[in-house]
C-alpha cells in the first residue's frame, strides 16, 4: 500500500514538473487562458503550474504583464466554470429531478419539492457561496455543478465566480511575483508547492469557518 502511494506521489509529482516545463518552453497569454479553462472545468489540474510560473517570467523575462496575466486567468477560469454549470443545467438537473420524482427518492425522503426548496436557496445564498468556493482547495472546481443544478442566475454566476478567481489569481501572481526576485528558475516548483501547502491549509480553514458560520444561522432560525 506504501509502494502504491509513493509511486503516485512519484507520479503526480513527474506530471506536474512535465506540465510546468511544458508551460515555461510554450509559455504565452494563450496558454495561460487554455490551462486556466481546463484547470477551471470537469478535468482536474493544478493552477499553481500556470499563473505563478507565469508571473515569474514575466518577472525575469519581462516576456508578459502581471496584470494581463490575472486577466487572461480570470477569463480563462470563467469560461471553464461556464462548461461545468452548462453541463450541469443540460445533464445533471433532468437527473437529479428524475431521481426526485421516482420511488427511490421518495424513499430517500426527497421529492421535487425539496429539490425546488435547494435550488431557491441557492439562488437567494449562491453568490457568496460561488465566490468563497472559489478559493477554497477542492471546492473550486466543484462550486459551478451545484450552481447549475440550481440554475444560479447566469449574470450573478459570472460575476462572482470572476471576482473568486480574480482573488485566488491575484494571490497566484504574487507568489510568482515574489519568487521571481527571489529563487532561481530550477527551484521554482518546489517553492510553488511549498508555498501552495499554506494555502491550502488557509483554503479549508476558510471552508471550516463558513460551515461553522451556516450550522449558527441555521440554528438561530429554530430558536
Amino acid at each position: 500500500m506504501i509502494d502504491l502511494m509513493s509511486t503516485l506521489a512519484i507520479s503526480d509529482y513527474a506530471s506536474a514538473h512535465y506540465l510546468l516545463d511544458l508551460f515555461i518552453e510554450n509559455a504565452g497569454y494563450w496558454l495561460v487562458f487554455l490551462f486556466m479553462v481546463i484547470e477551471s472545468s470537469f478535468l482536474p489540474f493544478p493552477s499553481e503550474v500556470v499563473v505563478p510560473p507565469a508571473a515569474y517570467l514575466a518577472v525575469t523575462k519581462g516576456d508578459m504583464n502581471i496584470f494581463l496575466i490575472v486577466l487572461v486567468a480570470t477569463a480563462g477560469a470563467v469560461v471553464g466554470a461556464l462548461v461545468n454549470y452548462f453541463l450541469s443545467v443540460w445533464l445533471g438537473r433532468p437527473i437529479v429531478y428524475a431521481f426526485a420524482n421516482s420511488r427511490i427518492g421518495h424513499a430517500c425522503l426527497i421529492d421535487r419539492e425539496k429539490v425546488d426548496k435547494a435550488e431557491r436557496y441557492f439562488d437567494e445564498h449562491g453568490a457568496v457561496s460561488t465566490f468563497i468556493g472559489r478559493l477554497i482547495p477542492a471546492v473550486r472546481q466543484l462550486i459551478s455543478i451545484p450552481a447549475g443544478l440550481a440554475r444560479m442566475n447566469i449574470g450573478k454566476f459570472v460575476i462572482f465566480t470572476a471576482l473568486g478567481a480574480g482573488v485566488w489569481n491575484c494571490i497566484l501572481a504574487g507568489l510568482g511575483y515574489w519568487l521571481g526576485k527571489t529563487v532561481p528558475l530550477d527551484t521554482l516548483y518546489e517553492n510553488v508547492e511549498k508555498y501552495n501547502s499554506y494555502f491550502t491549509i488557509g483554503g479549508f480553514i476558510l471552508l471550516a469557518i463558513c460551515l461553522l458560520y451556516i450550522i449558527w444561522q441555521a440554528m438561530k432560525k429554530k430558536k
